[in-house]
Order: C-alpha cells, then sequence, then structure tokens
C-alpha cells in the first residue's frame, strides 16, 4: 500500500484545524471573517516585521494553523488548500498591542459608560490584536467579555484585563472604591487576582503606605502594577517597586513646589509649572536615569493630551461616523470649549497644554534613547475625540512627530507592549512559530505613518478579519453600549 505523501498528510491536517477554528466562531463571528482557509500565502508584500528593522519589499507571508509558517524574501505558494492572497502595494506589521485601552468611555458627570458592543470592534478594526484594559470601570464585565472573545462568541482583541482602580478616598469619579489602608490595598489586589485580572493600576490618591502595599502584594502573585499618579511623586513611585507609569509627565507632580507628601496637588497648577521646565534640567534627567536605572516602563498616552491643544487634534468624519449622537454632540462642545481664547480659560498665562504636550513629546523620546522601555497606549477618555483603536493608530503617528522613525514608533506599539506582557515569544513580531497576529494596510507606513490608518484586514490567530465591516457595525454606537 502506497504510503500518502508528506504533502498530503499536511493538507489534512491543516483543513481539520481550520473547519474546527471555523466550528469554534459564533455566527455574530463570521460574518466579520473575510480568510479562514487552511493555509493562507500573502504574495508580493512589504513585510514590517516589528522589530524595528528595515522594511523588506516582495516579500511572501505564509499563516497556517494559526501561526505565521514563513516570512521571508518571495516564494510562490501552490500547495492544496492554500489560499493565495496578492498584495502588490501593500505592507503588513504585526498587530498592535495596546498598553492602555480601556473598554470604557466618558459619559459626563464624572461617570463612564462601559462599550462591551463598540469597543472590542473598534480595537481589532484598526489592527489593534491585543490589549492591556489599563484601569478597568466594570472588572466582572471586561473578564467576562475576554471569555467571550477567546470562545469565539464575539470579535474583539486578546485582552489582559487589569483590574478595578486601586484609589483612595477623593476621587472626582463615583465608580471607584476608596482604598483607605495598606491592609484594604492588599486584600483587593488579592481579590481580584483570584478573579483573574492580570494586571492593577494605581490611581490618583492613594498613599505611599497603600501603593506599596498594592506593589508587593501584586509582585508576589507574579502581576505587575502600573500608575496614573498624583498624591505620589515618579520617583518615590520608583522606590516602592513599580513597574510602569501612564502618561509621562504630565501626571508627575513631584516637579510641583506646592506638593506635600501622599497629597494630590492642583493638576492645572502642577502641569503649568511643569510647562515651563525644560527638557534639559537636572531633575527631568534625574528622572529618566532613574527610570531606566529601576527598569520602569512609561506608558504613552499622546492622544489623550493633544485634544487638549486648541486646533491640533485631527477632526476625523470616521470618529463621528462611530459616536452615538449625544456623544458627538458632547465632543463636539468640548472641542469649543478647548477653542475659548486662551486668557479667558486660563487667564494672563494661556494654556500650557501646547508647551506641555511639546516637553512630554521631547520626554519620551528622551527617555527612549536613554534606553527606557517606551509602550504605545491611546486612553479613551479626556475630551471624548479618542476612540478605541482610531486613537492606538494616532499614538504611533504622534510617536513620529515627536522623533521617532515609523520603524521605532511601530516597534514601540507592537514588539515593546508584547514584551513588557511576556509575551514576546507569542506576539509582537512576524517571526515563524508565533501567532499569526497581522494588520494588512494599503500603502506604506514605513515611509508615511499616516498609512498605518489605511487597514483592510486584521488577522488574528490566523483568522482574517474585515475591517471595514467591522467599523460599520459600530456606527453610531460609541457613547451608548
Amino acid at each position: 500500500m502506497a504510503r500518502p505523501s508528506l504533502c498530503a498528510v499536511y493538507f489534512v491536517l491543516a483543513t481539520a484545524f481550520a473547519s474546527a477554528q471555523d466550528a469554534a466562531l459564533a455566527p455574530a463571528v463570521k460574518e466579520f471573517v473575510k480568510v479562514n482557509a487552511a493555509r493562507v500565502a500573502l504574495q508580493h508584500v512589504r513585510v514590517i516585521d516589528g522589530t524595528g528593522g528595515a522594511a523588506r519589499d516582495d516579500q511572501t507571508v505564509v499563516i497556517a494553523n494559526g501561526k505565521f509558517e514563513y516570512a521571508g524574501p518571495y516564494r510562490e505558494e501552490s500547495a492544496a488548500g492554500t489560499q493565495v492572497i496578492e498584495l502588490h502595494g501593500y505592507s503588513v506589521l504585526p498587530g498592535l498591542v495596546g498598553m492602555h485601552d480601556h473598554l470604557f468611555y466618558p459619559g459626563g458627570e464624572a461617570i463612564f459608560h462601559e462599550m462591551g458592543y463598540s469597543f472590542p470592534r473598534l480595537y481589532l478594526a484598526a489592527g489593534v490584536t491585543s490589549i492591556r484594559t489599563t484601569g478597568s470601570i466594570e472588572p466582572y464585565t471586561d473578564l467576562e467579555l475576554k471569555k467571550e472573545i477567546d470562545s469565539g462568541k464575539r470579535p474583539g482583541p486578546k485582552m489582559h484585563v487589569t483590574g478595578p482602580y486601586l484609589e483612595g478616598p477623593g476621587s472626582f469619579a463615583v465608580q471607584l472604591h476608596a482604598i483607605t489602608s495598606p491592609e484594604e490595598a492588599v486584600k483587593t489586589v488579592n481579590f481580584w487576582a483570584d478573579e483573574g485580572v492580570t494586571s492593577f493600576k494605581a490611581y490618583n490618591f492613594l498613599t505611599r503606605a497603600e501603593l506599596g502595599a498594592a506593589i508587593q502584594a501584586a509582585h508576589k502573585r507574579g502581576i505587575k502594577l502600573t500608575g496614573h499618579l498624583c498624591s505620589i511623586g515618579f520617583r518615590e513611585a520608583i522606590e516602592l517597586g513599580i513597574d510602569d507609569l501612564e502618561h509621562g509627565l504630565p501626571v508627575d507632580t513631584e516637579f510641583d513646589p506646592a506638593k506635600k507628601p501622599d497629597a494630590c496637588p492642583d493638576p492645572s497648577k502642577a502641569v503649568a509649572n511643569l510647562s515651563q521646565i525644560p527638557i534639559g534640567d537636572a531633575r527631568i534627567q534625574n528622572l529618566i536615569r532613574d527610570l531606566v536605572a529601576h527598569h520602569v516602563a512609561i506608558t504613552s498616552t499622546l492622544p489623550v493630551f493633544e485634544i487638549f491643544v486648541d486646533g491640533r487634534a485631527p477632526l476625523q468624519q470616521r470618529v463621528l461616523d462611530a459616536l452615538a449622537s449625544d456623544a458627538r454632540n458632547q465632543y463636539l462642545e468640548n472641542r469649543a470649549r478647548i477653542s475659548i481664547p486662551n486668557s479667558a480659560r486660563y487667564g494672563a498665562g494661556g494654556s500650557p497644554w501646547p508647551a506641555m504636550f511639546e516637553l512630554e513629546k521631547q520626554f519620551e523620546l528622551a527617555f527612549v534613547k536613554a534606553g527606557g522601555m517606551l509602550l504605545a497606549g491611546e486612553d479613551p477618555t479626556g475630551a471624548g475625540g479618542v476612540l478605541a483603536g482610531y486613537g492606538d493608530q494616532r499614538e504611533v503617528e504622534l510617536l513620529v512627530e515627536a522623533g521617532f522613525t515609523p520603524l521605532q514608533a511601530m516597534h514601540i506599539a507592537t514588539a515593546n507592549g508584547a514584551q513588557f506582557l511576556g509575551e514576546l515569544d507569542r506576539i509582537g513580531t512576524i517571526a515563524a512559530g508565533k501567532d499569526a497576529d497581522l494588520i494588512v494596510v494599503r500603502g506604506d507606513p514605513s515611509t508615511n505613518i499616516n498609512e498605518i490608518e489605511n487597514v483592510e484586514t486584521v488577522f488574528k490567530d490566523g483568522v482574517g478579519y474585515d475591517s471595514a465591516k467591522l467599523i460599520e457595525s459600530v456606527r453610531g454606537h460609541v457613547g451608548m453600549n
């Protein structure tokens, strides 16, 4: 009896895998699937592999069994069961890893609404295949959404769920529980670690004792802790062992002469003071050295700060189309308020945000040049114009504006996030054996970073999703669900 050829055996196995994968997807997910073959070959495509290395033209990328099988110089693929897609004029890059990507949206009056329907779809549509929620308003909702996405019941990115905000008394948001002791901080960390969250985020009003206790408790569970701080300065947090700091300089209050221990000064005055300090100031340079020496990452969220600068943030039709009518009106009103002449809003000194925004870009560039680990996020809060996925793309564009090359910016937004999450062996770059998380874009973002917005197909675990269909499905939903 003749033995079956190796190719025939491979074809049977690959077909079985594709059939099983297809069966695992609910109809609500299948309607957005564009590519789901046993084996897929993307031919004549430009590869930006996420390592920061040069883009490579006329390449072939082969996806099989949900993994990258090959990524290299063009070769013709004709094996049985292979779906060949010709991509002249297109580029592929790893799925973005969004490191400050909430699943909620500001609803006004210090209330935040969970976007469990629209945001997972928008993240995936924009090419964000993995997210860290970096603070949850509804942590149980986030955990259940993760389960449904992982099981193929709804479309969305791979999720790393952060626990509820670790906050002290005095928060502006009524949805945040107030921790009042180090013991309660430890109890909170342990409870939510048991529930399945994989990171924690400290917020504005914790004391140093509470933050230190939370960090130690998280580290005992093998979990990292980040922070958007106010009552605690960055260098104090470094000494306590924090792993990551969100937003960068705009929220570091240690430079404010009015700062008192364990107390949050007036944030507006703190920003106004800091915005006048040059990047070469010894205090900022010493902070950078401390961050690098202690391996503390910084998460860049430039889009949420850009919107505070009058005339800077682009008013995109795709954002307006995604917003529910009330949310759209609120966003446009917020933009109009930001445009009120500076003297009317901030006094004779004018708004500090133009200078603060430029200083933050300089800080991020200097931090990376010194050897720091910069992560990319968006933070869909603020004035309401930073939407899931779209904000991640804008973040990469703004990193280029800050002085990074397009290849460096894409490396920050892919491989760096994967490395911080401990998943660089699975995601973050295009390499044989890794999960086939991939963005197909029209054009060449390695030379024109704005073309990162031209997403047409997003592969997650080897399944290609139709970006346009996902976007259309949430038209008019953001701000509502």
